[in-house]
């Protein structure tokens, strides 16, 4: 569990992280190297999922030696799979982390939402449902590794 204390708001227990895949912790299918290890350290505080429409069919070959659930949603309502799935966990707390349109609903539910940019660019209907945007996900990857880089720029 990572515990988040945000001056100007309120205490936040997470136990689970939620990753959008394409455009996200992978480009064009494939995972980005240096988000492996970042993930290996996440995974000792978090449960990590990766919750995908699997544009390039590769997610579970790209997962298979990570310590992440992986969980292909559908090719209709990915807004609102996306959404249920984090609304699911919501008691037990929950960060994510995406950049398309079809997370900006899980970013609602969400109690601490990471936009990136990345490669592909963020749509911005869930740039405006974020809490916080990163050019990169090993950036955001770092805001809950490195709690003092996301306490400085969310404090009110």
């Amino acid at each position: 569990m990572l515990t988040i204390n945000i001056p100007g708001r309120k205490e936040v227990k997470v136990e689970n992280l939620v990753l959008d895949f394409n455009g996200t912790i992978a480009l064009d299918g494939v995972i980005l190297p240096e988000v492996k290890e970042k993930l290996r350290q996440l995974a000792k505080d978090l449960t990590l999922y990766v919750v995908t429409a699997d544009t390039n069919s590769s997610v579970h070959d790209q997962c298979k030696d990570l310590p992440v659930q992986v969980h292909v949603i559908g090719k209709e309502d990915q807004l609102g799979e996306k959404q249920r799935f984090v609304q699911a966990l919501k008691e037990k707390g929950v960060i994510s982390m995406g950049n398309g349109v079809n997370d900006e609903w899980m970013f609602e539910v969400s109690d601490l939402a990471i936009a990136l940019i990345g490669t592909e660019g963020c749509a911005t209907s869930s740039l405006m449902k974020s809490d916080i945007v990163v050019k990169q996900i090993t950036d955001g990857l770092d805001l809950l590794l490195k709690q003092n880089r996301l306490i400085a720029t969310l404090r009110s």
